[in-house]
């Protein structure tokens, strides 16, 4: 399973400029107009993670996979898309089905690149996502209704309670409120997930800061961070431009004597992912031998078979146990092999949850 996002924003706040420095390539423009980018640019990456490397080398493996993940690049919103402004909503189904929703705020000033809103202040900015977001889910709950009214009013119970929800759902956002603040019961929650609603999705803040200020953030950043702890949101501060260099950089040692001489540690990109892993409660496991080291992503809480079926669906299937071995024991003794005569590998069964982590070993039988 990986990991997707859409990824939003007003036009020019640089939105096109990370996803080719996500996705190190150009396909999506990244040009000062609004529209740039007309169709849904979709890219992957692979997801870094120092421990697939350390496994590898202790087994000496001759192939390292890495998990992906998938990051959608959507044309520019403006205000009034939900009534046919700029592009309209038409861009909206190309996230519907997404795990996440990137919001890229523009956190920077510079008079060379205009911003359509005249001004920049990335809170007006959120509140225009969200409110466009907002109304195409009232547009879409309200035509779920109608074709349902017809089953209730025949005594249909189960599609009274979907309108039951829907209109719970709706009183929400007619009160300014995403759909992702209904409270629901568990037997709901898949029903809301079929819905597809844009506001019911995680949502990601990333702001876009300039080259000065990509270190420590700024006024606006901060701004834009309280605003995500008040909603229990995430945030990240990136500079989009910075990225795009990182990107055009061959070794990994140039991209790192790149960054230590702006005072950053690591890419934008990684904090992107963990920031969006915390988001979606995803972990990942490791499989390891001669062959190759390849990394996994579950949801956190997926039991052994849930995550032998991310393998094939026929391990999930015909799943008899797993052997599983803790990654700090794999890396502290030096292998399977040891981790064997140390009496440290388990034998677990369907219940067994996964950890972060785990290496695992699946044995099926179809």
């Amino acid at each position: 399973m990986g990991f997707n996002c859409g990824i939003v924003g007003l036009p020019n706040v640089g939105k096109s400029t990370l996803f080719n420095a996500l996705t190190a390539t150009a396909a999506a423009q990244a040009e000062n107009f609004p529209f740039c980018t007309i169709e849904p640019n979709i890219g992957r990456v692979s997801v870094p993670d120092d421990r697939l490397a350390k496994i590898a080398a202790i087994a000496e493996s001759q192939k390292i996979i890495p998990t992906q993940l998938e990051f959608v690049d959507i044309a520019g919103l403006v205000k009034g898309a939900s009534k046919g402004e700029g592009l309209g909503n038409q861009f909206l189904a190309n996230i519907r089905e997404v795990d996440a929703i990137l919001y890229v705020l523009r956190c920077f000033e510079d008079d060379n690149v205009t911003h359509v809103e005249g001004s920049i202040d990335p809170l007006r900015d959120t509140e225009i996502i969200e409110t466009e977001l907002m109304i195409a889910d009232m547009e879409s709950l309200e035509k779920r209704i109608i074709p349902l009214s017809k089953k209730a009013r025949a005594g249909d119970k189960e599609a009274q309670a979907q309108i039951d929800l829907m209109e719970r759902i709706l009183k929400v956002l007619e009160e300014g409120s995403p759909a992702r603040m209904v409270e629901s019961a568990e037997d709901e929650e898949k029903l809301i997930k079929q819905l597809q609603l844009l506001t019911s999705k995680p949502v990601l803040y990333v702001c876009n800061v300039s080259e000065d200020d990509a270190a420590t953030g700024n006024d606006m950043t901060n701004k834009v961070i309280t605003m995500a702890e008040e909603r229990n949101l995430g945030a990240v501060i990136i500079c989009a431009s910075i990225e795009s260099e990182i990107a055009q950089l061959d070794s990994d040692d140039e991209k790192q004597e790149f960054l230590s001489t702006i005072g950053l540690d690591e890419p934008g990109l990684n904090k992107v992912i963990r920031a969006g892993y915390e988001l979606l409660n995803l972990i990942t496991f490791f499989t390891v031998g001669p062959k190759e080291a390849r990394a996994w992503t579950v949801r956190k809480e997926s039991k052994a078979p849930a995550a032998a079926g991310v393998i094939h669906t026929d391990f999930e299937k015909g799943f008899i146990k797993a052997e599983t071995i803790e990654y700090s024991d794999y890396t502290n003794l030096g292998g399977e092999q040891a981790v064997k005569e140390a009496g440290k590998m388990r034998q677990e069964g369907k219940e067994y949850v996964l950890h972060d982590g785990d290496i695992m070993h699946f044995r099926f039988n179809v």
